[in-house]
């Protein structure tokens, strides 16, 4: 029986072609009872300067998903509207990233949809990003750059950076990204405190991670990098108390979702040199707006969402995805599913029962 895959239409540049390689389309072009395509009405088209101002606010729409067994997302949101028809036919969406919280999880459970992500993708490019950013905030990089090309080489004592060696790195949030930086920066020798409610003691002891609160992870760290996922509870976390616990000479650090964080307050901590200095890949609104004040600051490093995204990290994701939806398309449950209150529903269970006999097809070939 025929699975049908939508891919939201962001996945395409302006030609209509795939924007970054190889998205796991190979492996369904080699599975002959999976049917693809894009949304093209969320792709960009020529001529269209808006599409990236909005990209990061398309949603999914009913009509979209109508006709649809397996969906796989990248940025666009899927809210309840999306099933206002209700979702027949759909049996999973694969959410390409780790991070789920444009999805309304209790509105495709209430459907008999089960959602699965890519959780292990991006823990190293995450944290190879944050140490990165430890790096070039340490070493100064950004003024530097500035003053070789200014050619003002009499500036040199001036942009005088430091090791990371004997310092203390905050993680807020230990979860996978957040673990793969402790390991990656222990060959620096750093201490490593983190907040992280729902961590296990003995594997952040085994680590030689301290836990503690919140409020001495910020008050004790040199740098503080955020791994936190976003949730409701979440959202907001951190705030001008925090922010103002950092010493004078720490670097603020975030590779997890703007939301978490009162970016006003950022601001101004910034601005009235309270921290030494932040490095960003993610933000309250994004894209991040020309005039944000974000971008007026010579303290902050900015980039776009995007650092965490290599090729070898497209490749790896693109094949979960496919991966994920060939299980479905066997009648099997894909992987990594993130609400799994869902897999005991007689709907889900029916509708993931009409493709039980691809799997004969899949082990034959």
């Amino acid at each position: 029986m025929s699975f049908r895959v939508a891919l939201t239409g962001d996945f395409l540049d302006e030609a209509g072609k795939p924007a970054h390689g190889d998205v796991g389309l190979s492996i369904f072009e080699s599975t002959p009872f999976v049917e693809f395509h894009f949304l093209t009405e969320q792709s960009p088209t020529r001529g269209d300067a808006t599409y990236w101002q909005r990209f990061y606010s398309l949603e999914v729409t009913a009509d979209q998903i109508a006709g649809v067994d397996g969906l796989i997302v990248l940025r666009p949101w899927l809210r309840r509207t999306a099933f206002r028809d209700g979702a027949r036919d759909l049996v999973v969406v694969g959410r390409s990233g780790a991070g789920y919280d444009k999805i309304d999880l209790d509105a495709c459970t209430d459907n008999d949809v089960a959602v699965f992500n890519a959780p292990d993708a991006l823990n190293h490019s995450t944290a190879s990003t944050a140490l990165l950013f430890m790096l070039a905030l340490a070493k100064r990089l950004r003024e530097q750059d500035r003053i070789t090309r200014a050619g003002r080489w009499d500036l040199q004592a001036s942009v005088l950076g430091h090791e990371l060696t004997g310092r203390t790195l905050g993680i807020v949030g230990l979860g996978r990204s957040g673990r793969e930086l402790v390991r990656l920066a222990a060959p620096f020798a750093v201490r490593v405190v983190a907040y992280s409610p729902h961590a296990d003691p003995a594997e952040a002891a085994a680590l030689g991670v301290t836990l503690t609160n919140l409020d001495d992870v910020f008050r004790e760290s040199d740098f503080v990098s955020v791994h936190a996922r976003l949730t409701d509870e979440t959202h907001g976390m951190i705030g001008a108390r925090q922010l103002g616990l950092m010493k004078p000479t720490a670097y603020f650090i975030n590779v997890a979702r703007g939301e978490l964080v009162d970016q006003s307050a950022l601001v101004a901590a910034l601005r009235d040199r309270r921290i030494a200095g932040a490095a960003l890949d993610v933000y309250e609104t994004e894209p991040l707006p020309a005039d944000d004040p974000l971008i007026q600051l010579d303290n902050v490093v900015l980039t776009p969402h995007w650092s965490c995204s290599t090729s070898d990290v497209w490749l790896a994701t693109g094949r979960v995805m496919a991966r994920g939806m060939i299980r479905a398309a066997c009648g099997e449950v894909p992987e990594n599913v993130v609400n799994p209150d869902v897999l005991a529903r007689p709907g889900f269970q029916a509708k993931l029962s009409r493709f039980r006999a691809n799997a004969r097809i899949q082990t034959a070939s």
